[in-house]
């Protein structure tokens, strides 16, 4: 960031007073621009004991299998978030069944969220960031294709705790 949007001038980065990190304060008008990190929210849809991955049509990671999910947007809630992206994503309708996977990435400001859901019918699809979306039996899971470490670890333990039908939330750290 060079230049305050709130009044075009100049910007430095200072800690401010009663503060403990550098932030991003104008010259001119001192407002604090506070840069925060940025949710990711999605779904692990499941439909009669298979799983829904979507295969990446955009960077990063063009070609390989995810679930789906994207960045979070303003004036929505993590289901929310996570219900749209699924529909853009996989043109699929879920049922969401309850927070699964918490997984905070803090080397690029991110915290992904993933719920467990249940796919409503049989229909899905590839939406504009997709390939191409299958359902995969746990056995089937092609895991030298997975997209993220995040959807790595989701996918992980669902297939650890779906056969004890016991799913608590999963809260993690992926630190490089």
């Amino acid at each position: 960031m060079k230049f305050c949007s709130e009044c075009g001038n100049q910007i430095k980065q200072a800690i401010p007073k009663g503060d403990n990190r550098l932030r991003h304060i104008c010259t001119h008008c001192d407002i604090i621009h506070y840069q925060n990190p940025k949710i990711v929210a999605g779904t692990l849809p499941v439909f009669n004991g298979k799983i829904l991955l979507c295969r990446r049509a955009i960077e990063p990671r063009l070609g390989f299998w995810t679930l789906p999910a994207g960045f979070m947007e303003n004036q929505e809630t993590t289901t929310e978030a996570a219900i749209r992206e699924t529909l853009e994503e996989a043109e699929a309708a879920v049922e969401l069944e309850g927070l699964y996977t918490i997984i905070n990435v803090p080397q690029i400001d991110q915290v992904h969220i993933f719920f467990r859901a249940r796919l409503i019918n049989e229909h899905y699809g590839a939406g504009e960031e997709t390939l191409e979306t299958k359902l995969f039996a746990p056995e089937e899971i092609p895991w030298n294709e997975i997209s993220f470490p995040t959807v790595f670890q989701t996918l992980q333990h669902y297939i650890a705790d779906h056969p004890l039908d016991h799913f608590p939330v999963h809260v993690k750290d992926i630190i490089r």
